[in-house]
This record gives structure tokens, C-alpha cells and sequence, in this order.
């Protein structure tokens, strides 16, 4: 077994059920919160979206809004005037182009407003059953210090991903990376005592145990 295989089979037994943490009960919905999670914590976002999607159901809704009562709604999430700009063009492309429904390609996907790869990824692996690596900070992050990507490109290191997991295993093993970023390789304060990867591990700047 390679170093890659083992390293995400003891995630598999770390993270069993890796689960996207922003609420969604629709694909619009999963775009419409991983647009304002840019720079903004999942657990904040879940708060604004619960009273946001109760107000805008569709695509046309947002095409429709009010940029200065949508810049309200959504202000606590950061970056406001520029996410509701994008909201609101994303909801117009949507009508125009796609009859108010999310795309399911990634080569469309990305010709909305505010969406790159790595949102696309997250509709494509949890929305629609595509094979998606997404790459967000926690993924380059852990990525790096485990040797599985040597370069700071979100989109080499997506392909260095693709090469290492098998393709079915694309959706879960990058979530399993940005879970496994986010509660124990943190960025400032790794908690390498409490990591089953520790002796696999790489990184010079791993911390004794």
C-alpha cells in the first residue's frame, strides 16, 4: 500500500461520514452558502441562511432583489456588497441561461458570478454525484504538509489530488482533508498529539509528541 492510500485509510477511520457543514436542502441553496462562506465561518453563514432562504426560493428571487435590503441580510458574512452583487448576477445568469436551475457541469458552473473551482466542486461532489475535489485553504494546507502537493496553485494541487485518490473517492477524501484541517491540522495550532496521521506525517513543522 502506498503513502497516499494509507494516509486516507486512516482517515477513513478518523472521519467515517464527512459531511459539508453549511445547510442546504437544494442545490441553489449549497451555492447561494458557499458563495458567502468566502472569508466567513460555516457556522455563521448557517445562521444567515436559515432566515435567507425562507425569503428567496429561487433563482428568480435573487435575480430580483434589492441590492441594498440583500447587502442587510447577508452584511454579517463579510464582503456583503460584493456577495449580494454576485448573488444577484448569479441569479440572473441562472434565469437566462440555465431556466433557473444549477448547472451540473463544471465548464458551466464556473461562467457564474462569484463561482470558481472550488465552489463548482462543492455542487458537483454533494449536489449532483460528480467526482469533485475541492481545494479550500484546509485542503492546500494538509495537503502540503502531508507530501500530497508541493505548490501553492489550488489547481495543481486538485489534480495532484485526482492523481493519489481514486476517482469515486474524490468527494470524500478532499472533505476528509478539510475536516481533518480544520479540527486537528490547524494552521497556527496543529494538534499533532491528537493525530492519527502523526507517524506518517512529513511536515518538519509537525509538533513533538
Amino acid at each position: 500500500m502506498d503513502m497516499a492510500s494509507r494516509l486516507f485509510k486512516l482517515l477513513d477511520e478518523e472521519i467515517q461520514n464527512p459531511k459539508v457543514a453549511l445547510q442546504s436542502a437544494t442545490p441553489l441553496q449549497l451555492l447561494v452558502a458557499t458563495i458567502l462562506s468566502a472569508q466567513c465561518t460555516d457556522v455563521r453563514v448557517n445562521q444567515v441562511t436559515t432566515g435567507l432562504f425562507a425569503r428567496y426560493r429561487t433563482a428568480e428571487d435573487y435575480a430580483n432583489a434589492d441590492p441594498a435590503v440583500l447587502e442587510k441580510e447577508i452584511r454579517s458574512t463579510g464582503f456583503y456588497k460584493a456577495k449580494a452583487r454576485n448573488l444577484i448576477r448569479c441569479g440572473q445568469v441562472l434565469v437566462s441561461r440555465f431556466e433557473g436551475q444549477v448547472p451540473r457541469t463544471m465548464d458551466e458552473l464556473i461562467t457564474l458570478p462569484g463561482v470558481g473551482r472550488k465552489t463548482a466542486n462543492v455542487i458537483l461532489g454533494n449536489c449532483f454525484g460528480v467526482p469533485a475535489v475541492v481545494v479550500d485553504t484546509h485542503v492546500k494546507r494538509v495537503a502540503q504538509r502531508l507530501g500530497l502537493a508541493d505548490t501553492d496553485d489550488p489547481e495543481k494541487i486538485e489534480v495532484a489530488l485526482q492523481r493519489v485518490l481514486p476517482k469515486a473517492s474524490w468527494t470524500r477524501g478532499s472533505h476528509q482533508l478539510l475536516l481533518h484541517g480544520r479540527h486537528v491540522c490547524r494552521a497556527r495550532a496543529p494538534q499533532c498529539q491528537a493525530c492519527r496521521l502523526y507517524a506518517l506525517c512529513p511536515w518538519e513543522g509537525k509538533h513533538p509528541v
